[in-house]
């Protein structure tokens, strides 16, 4: 996309590389220059925290308050209920009333960090607050009938379940219809003028914006942000030990530092303007350094995201355990770095043969206990699978292996 945006909101987001697409890119430009615009995005409450894959999003809607405009996050109180069945492979587990509560009051604690709430600010909304209450007939009489089940089945998300023959229930096929809703009814009571949201929720999008002008004839638009993967194809967000949360109750400020600070060395660049606020030349002269220096930027990069969600107090400290560990080996602590052979890994290498090969583990009997007893992590994430398979884009530039709380070691491809 070559547009040259006016506005510091879409200048921002195409200088960092947060736009995959735009559903009018010269109209909404020109509404945050007229300003400000009130954008959201919505958030099923599927989980207890947040994870490292909103991470994006979340920033977009920073970025969105910090150009003089105002965000809402969107909580799914209703849609969770429904479940999104976009790009799944089957049905979602339903929760109920207490776990989807329980997982909204764990989902706030991070925007708190990223957005300021209160008179004028960012809002903070639950969707539950218009769909309880829904008339099932006046629904499908005033609703219901601007869709077409033709173009429903027509979108990516849905016939992409549909042409591997895997099962799509009513409730789910009803999740589009509902978060369309959703943009209707937050443009009646907010004035909210645009959705924004990664690549997978277009149809989605799209159909709000569909609905909306059908029904109120208001003009509303839809920004999307690309679905990131790491630049050895691994979805981002995602590491040895499972999802990357955003609540530290649930990982721990250290062990998310860390997923930041073994970012291998082609992504430090785009994610320091995706993930952090330091200027755009910054970011690309860190992201460009060669060697030994890389890590620093490393460092740099784990430093700034941590300090937004986490605060500058749990950063520093942070990286001062992580020097600690690493260049010192860690008080009392033993530090080792040993090597695995690349042909291992190309036919194939699971966790507790790594362990043997390293000599961290005698035999694959004690490695399993160990990691059955939960004495086991890789880049400080806990592993449970024994037959976890290790690559080279796991190792990297180094693979952290802890066992227990004062034995590590760095393991290299020699």
């Amino acid at each position: 996309m070559t547009y040259s945006p006016k506005s510091d909101f879409l200048r921002v987001m195409f200088e960092r590389g947060y736009v995959a697409d735009c559903t009018d890119y010269a109209a909404l430009d020109q509404a945050l220059l007229d300003g400000p615009v009130t954008a959201y995005i919505g958030y099923d409450a599927t989980a207890a925290s947040l994870h490292v894959g909103h991470l994006l999003n979340i920033m977009m809607l920073r970025w969105f308050q910090k150009t003089g405009n105002r965000p809402i996050t969107l909580m799914g109180g209703g849609t969770t209920k429904v479940g999104d069945p976009s790009f799944r492979s089957e049905e979602r587990p339903l929760l109920d009333e207490a776990a989807i509560q329980a997982n909204i009051d764990g989902m706030q604690q991070v925007f708190a960090r990223y957005l300021a709430y209160g008179d004028g600010a960012a809002l903070m909304l639950n969707n539950a607050e218009w769909l309880d209450g829904l008339n099932y007939l006046e629904f499908l009489r005033d609703i219901g009938r601007h869709f077409s089940v033709n173009r429903m089945l027509s979108f990516e998300s849905v016939k992409s379940r549909l042409d591997r023959e895997q099962s799509l229930s009513f409730l789910e096929f009803n999740y589009m219809i509902l978060q369309a809703y959703d943009f209707l009814e937050l443009h009646r009571r907010y004035g909210c003028r645009l959705q924004m949201g990664g690549s997978d929720q277009w149809g989605n999008i799209v159909n709000g914006i569909d609905l909306t002008r059908r029904v109120d004839d208001a003009v509303i638009w839809g920004l999307t942000s690309p679905l990131l993967t790491t630049s050895d194809g691994r979805k981002m967000g995602k590491s040895a030990g499972g999802a990357v949360w955003l609540n530290g109750a649930m990982l721990s400020p250290y062990e998310f530092w860390q997923f930041w600070r073994n970012t291998t060395d082609a992504d430090v660049g785009r994610f320091l303007k995706l993930y952090t606020e330091l200027p755009v030349d910054d970011c690309n002269r860190l992201g460009a350094l060669q060697g030994a220096e890389i890590n620093e930027a490393k460092i740099r990069l784990a430093n700034e995201v941590t300090s937004l969600l986490h605060g500058a107090e749990a950063a520093a400290s942070a990286e001062a355990t992580a020097r600690e560990v690493f260049e010192q080996g860690g008080a009392g602590g033993e530090l080792e770095v040993t090597t695995v052979a690349a042909d291992s890994l190309t036919r194939g290498l699971t966790v507790t043969q790594l362990l043997v090969q390293t000599g961290i583990t005698g035999s694959g009997k004690e490695a399993k206990r160990l990691i059955s007893e939960g004495g086991l992590r890789l880049n400080n994430q806990p592993v449970s699978d024994p037959q976890m398979a290790v690559d080279a884009a796991l190792i990297g530039d180094g693979l952290k292996v802890s066992v227990g709380k004062k034995k590590h070691r760095m393991v290299q491809i020699g």
